[in-house]
């Protein structure tokens, strides 16, 4: 069933091959389109200024520069930028420390492909 909503296109940083392929999938299988991935947090900084996606799905245990510190870089040339935090620690005040700096969502790995929809549904709306 196609989704009845804007279809983005998403940027992947993840330092897991195998965790992009899925993510990259699942997105697709959405109507999504992947438009860039980085394997570090370096890369995605570079990559998100690039390509400037609508979505940007940033894990937060990455080398060269983990996930909280591309998100402040990316935040503060784009404040405006959307990106959903995933990480598999769950600790709540690594949760809040994202969101209070601008993140709009954060999925716990592993999470459900409807976990993944819902969140880019709902900081597209």
């Amino acid at each position: 069933m196609m989704a009845l909503y804007f279809m983005a296109k998403v940027m992947i940083a993840e330092d897991s091959e195998p965790n992009r392929r899925m993510f990259r999938d699942l997105l697709q299988i959405e109507g999504h389109q992947v438009i860039a991935e980085a394997k570090d947090g370096v890369e995605a900084v570079e990559k998100f200024n690039e390509t400037k996606p609508d979505v940007l799905l940033l894990d937060i245990a990455m080398p060269e520069k983990d996930g909280i510190s591309a998100l402040r870089e990316i935040l503060a040339s784009t404040p405006d930028a959307r990106v959903i935090m995933i990480s598999a620690k769950e600790g709540f005040s690594t949760i809040s420390k994202c969101m209070s700096m601008g993140a709009q969502a954060y999925l716990i790995k592993p999470f459900r492909s409807e976990d993944m929809a819902k969140a880019i549904k709902m900081i597209l709306a």
